[in-house]
Order: C-alpha cells, then structure tokens, then sequence
C-alpha cells in the first residue's frame, strides 16, 4: 500500500464550546480499509462528518490525494472522491429505491455512466433490484442499510466513509453487509469504517485507530489491535 489517499493531520472539531476532537491525525491508504473504534462519544462519527465537510475543523488539515480539502463544501467534497454513508442510514423515506440511487449519482454526467453504476449496486445488494421501486420508507432495516451504501457508491468514491453499517441489524445480516463490504473493497475502493462492533470491525480492516474522548489512543494493524490486552478488555469484552 502507498502513500495515503486520504490524510487527515492534527484535526480539532468543535460543537459550539464542546471540543470533539482533540487533534486526529489518521491516513488512509489506496486499496485500505481502516477501522475506528471505541465507546459511544469518543469522535467516531465527528471524524467522519469532519472528513465529508458537513463539519468544519477549527483547526488542523485534510488532505485527498494529496490535495487540501479544508474549507470546500460537503458535495464539492463528493466530487475530489469522497462518499459518506451516515450513521442512521438518512435515506429518502419518501423516494423510491431507485430515485434514491439517483440521487447518490449527481457527479455523473451522463445515463449510461449512471446505468453502469445502478448495476453494480444492484450486482453487490440483489434486494435492491428486487425492490428498485419500492418506496425506501418501507423497506426493512437491513435493506435500507444497503441502500444507504448503494446509494454512497453512485458516486463512485475514491474513499468511502461508513457509520455503523451494522447498527440495529441481526447478527446473519450484519455478516452480509461485512462481507459485502470486502467485495467493495476488492473493487479498489477504500474505505474508512465507524463500527461499534470492534471485533468485526478489526477482523475486516487492515489498520485500526482506537479513539477516547476526542483523541486517538492507539493505533496499528488491526491483528495487532485485535490481541492487544487493552483493546480486548476495554472493546471486545474479554476480562
């Protein structure tokens, strides 16, 4: 693996007077998939958020291929290749499958680009051919959650940014969606992936970043974080 495609250096973020985090700095490799872990509120999502610009850093840098993109706008963001699947899955309840995927696709410039990328969401999740125009209100949880991907994929990110993909999801779905994350990255896309899960998450990634109250508190390769003392007793359960 290179250089990083995506770099994000001594980043602090803030909400309101609430300082976030605290100075993240983290790398993404072409062709990785890295994991953030840790409890509930230690700045897993406000990562996220901050890389896809719907967050502003007070201070600090992003880079993409080598390229700042502090300051621009969340969808000038989608445009230098990054592509953001929230936490809450965040659909259009109110459109169809389809007019969803549509929407993930406003980078593309012409139908049969579009087309060719609807076919590979629909290769990746069947359901959602199946269920092309169905209202994506009514669609069950799992399903929603792969529209959501699906729909971040329309764009055909450089760089994909996960929030809890498994949230709410039974165990024998949350297997599918992992594995059918693999086979994304299998694809050549790299992805930066928020997992509560930890165990899984590490089982999946090559690298990992452990974060506390705004700061990152350990980091390596996700075999090395997944047999280190701390990591399993503060994250996986184990005594």
């Amino acid at each position: 693996m290179s250089e990083a495609i995506l770099e994000v250096r001594d980043v602090h973020t803030y909400y309101g007077h609430v300082h976030a985090l605290k100075g993240i700095s983290l790398t993404v490799a072409p062709g990785e998939i890295v994991a953030l872990i840790g409890a509930n509120g230690a700045g897993k999502s406000t990562t996220l958020r901050t890389v896809s610009g719907l967050l502003r850093p007070r201070s600090g840098e992003i880079f993409m291929n080598g390229k700042s993109i502090q300051g621009m706008s969340a969808h000038e963001i989608v445009f230098m290749g990054v592509s953001h699947a929230p936490e809450g899955r965040k659909i259009f309840s109110t459109l169809t499958v389809n007019e969803n995927l549509s929407m993930g696709a406003y980078t593309l410039r012409d139908k049969k680009s579009i087309e060719e990328h609807r076919e590979r969401v629909c290769t990746l999740f069947p359901r959602l051919r199946e269920r092309r125009s169905q209202i994506a209100g009514t669609l069950s949880g799992g399903e929603q959650q792969m529209l959501a991907i699906g729909r971040a994929l329309m764009s055909d990110p450089k760089v994909l940014l996960l929030d809890e993909p498994s949230l709410g999801l039974a165990p024998l779905l949350v297997r599918a969606i992992f594995d059918t994350i693999r086979e994304i990255n299998r694809s050549g896309t790299s992805i930066l992936l928020v997992e509560q899960n930890a165990r899984s998450a590490l089982r999946l990634a090559h690298k990992g970043y452990v974060l506390e109250t705004g700061s990152i508190v350990l980091a390596g390769p996700a075999a090395r974080l997944l047999a280190d003392e701390r990591v399993r007793k503060a994250y996986l359960g184990e005594q």
